[in-house]
């Protein structure tokens, strides 16, 4: 029956329809899925031995029982009854066989509940997949279909447990489609629910991963956010520095200390055995000049690189009082380790007492440092000028020699 003319014009009907007019968003319910439902009703009601007068109204309901999705998705069943009926009414078909499709159409509602035999085939071949190993695979496509067409976004286990309550709830209607169909859905129904079971334990694995890293993260970010944090690296990047200046002050010291004493030490060696020639008496005052610029860079260097330690010793006065900085070991050198020690947990017990403490440490190596960087600017300049100055002496006086 499915080689006659009259069902192969159908298909070519169907056919051209979805081809032109069904939305490329309708993934499982197109003509393919028609072919399937089609193939099946043929196998079903052959198996349950219906009269061809009822095959051909199974056959034509199962050709037009999803064109209704070239309009819309939701009540599609009665916009494919409106089509197949005016298509029907078109060829002269009779009334009665008519409203047997449409009813056959009605019956593919979901939840299906069919009347009569013919219903209950077409309904068991519209779902023949939930007992075919094809099942997860039309499954995965119905919910892309979903998406795309209904835009209805499950999680997958919520796609789970839909697909494991469909399947508990579903039960096939003929006894050809129970006996080979029913044990395989059940396996298919065991699989969703192994699946499902998985889905969750891996969904509540990975919550409490998230929520374990999320707990981390905000521990880290209140860790950043303390204020404690951002004052302690604030006071350690600062210190560091300070000292790192007051290193530098020192080395630019030392250079300055060795270069006058080395060129001290040539003029004592080199020129002033000379001075007490008296062919040499020029000589006297650009060495002498020379010398003293010597001298005084050394006097200034030396001024710069001069520590300076306090009397080393405090009362428990000073320390209730906050008027002692014992970060600094000046302060404190002197003084016996049991009351040191007591006043240092008495500063590490107190906040303010330490961060004063500590601005009081960075105030006052702020304070060494000018004192240093002035003598050695002085010192940087008197050896500048003087260098300077001694050499224009030394020409002068070698011109008034020749002239002389």
């Amino acid at each position: 029956m499915l080689e006659s003319d009259f069902f192969k014009e159908i298909k070519s009907y169907v056919f051209q329809l979805t081809k032109n007019q069904l939305s490329s968003q309708v993934v499982y319910h197109n003509f393919n899925h028609t072919v399937n439902v089609v193939n099946a009703v043929n196998e079903i009601a052959l198996a349950e031995n219906v009269t061809e007068e009822d095959l051909e109204i199974l056959l034509i309901t199962a050709w037009f029982h999803d064109t209704g999705f070239i309009n819309s998705f939701e009540k599609h069943e009665e916009k494919s009854k409106k089509i197949a009926k005016d298509y029907l009414e078109a060829i002269n078909f009779s009334e009665e066989k008519i409203n047997k499709v449409l009813s056959c159409i009605d019956a593919t509602k979901m939840p299906q509940n069919p009347k009569n035999k013919l219903e209950e085939i077409i309904c068991d071949a519209d779902l023949y997949h939930l007992g075919t190993d094809t099942f997860f695979e039309k499954a995965n496509l119905l919910r892309s279909e979903w998406e795309l067409l209904c835009n209805k976004h499950l999680t997958d286990i919520e796609w789970f447990t839909e697909n494991e309550q469909f399947l508990s709830n579903h039960k096939y209607f003929t006894n050809y489609a129970f006996n080979k169909l029913n044990s395989n859905k059940t396996a298919n129904w065991l699989k969703v629910k192994k699946d499902l079971k998985k889905t969750i334990a891996k969904s509540e694995d990975s919550n409490i991963k998230s929520n374990s890293k999320k707990e981390l993260l905000k521990l880290k970010k209140d860790k950043i956010e303390r204020p404690e944090r951002g004052i302690e690296t604030l006071f350690r990047v600062t210190l560091k520095n300070h000292i790192k200046l007051s290193d530098i002050a020192d080395t630019k010291a030392n250079i300055l200390l060795s270069v006058s004493a080395i060129i001290l030490s040539i003029a004592l060696s080199t020129l002033f055995p000379k001075l007490d020639k008296a062919d040499n008496y020029y000589l006297i005052y650009p060495t002498m000049l020379f010398l003293f610029v010597s001298v005084v860079t050394m006097i200034f260097s030396i001024l710069s690189t001069r520590p300076k330690v306090t009397s080393g010793t405090f009362t428990k006065k000073d320390v209730e009082d906050r008027k002692v900085n014992l970060l600094f070991f000046g302060n404190f050198h002197k003084m016996p380790l049991e009351d040191f020690q007591v006043g240092m947990t008495e500063l590490m017990n107190d906040r303010d007492y330490l961060y004063k403490s500590l601005m009081k440490d960075l105030y006052f190596l702020g304070i060494v440092l000018d004192k240093k960087y002035r003598l050695l600017r002085i010192a940087y300049n008197i050896f500048m000028i003087g260098i300077i100055a001694s050499v224009i002496t030394f020409i002068i006086a070698f011109q008034l020699m020749k002239n002389s």
